[in-house]
């Protein structure tokens, strides 16, 4: 009779090594499912943002994080200027641009 306890505390830290294993697989489980679903497509979408505002040239019909729909005029290296209507001109940041957009957008809804 006095033979299982010692058995029976064996047994025990046994389990609970089984279970810190456990919790850490559990642990990095949950923490590559937070980076695939979270962290790499935030970045993969603002690697995209970043390509995009690189690759923007005169002349390209653009919608501002503003709502405003316009054509550029120039491009300098932080900032941009936009034709919005005949005679009107805005200087704005290339982090002001929300999206590229095709010619005829502006007016659809």
């Amino acid at each position: 009779m006095f033979d299982l306890i010692p058995d029976l505390a064996g047994a025990l830290a046994q389990v609970k090594k089984g279970m810190d294993l456990s919790f850490f697989i559990m642990l990095g489980g949950m923490i590559l499912i937070f980076y695939f679903m979270l962290i790499r497509p935030q970045k993969q979408q603002q690697k995209k943002m970043e390509d995009m505002l690189k690759a923007l040239q005169k002349g390209d019909k653009i919608l501002t994080r503003g709502g405003i729909y316009g054509t550029i005029e120039k491009v300098t290296e932080h900032s941009i200027r936009v034709k919005v209507a005949e005679g009107v001109v805005l200087r704005m940041t290339k982090n002001s641009v929300a999206s590229k957009t095709a010619a005829g957008d502006e007016g659809k809804e």
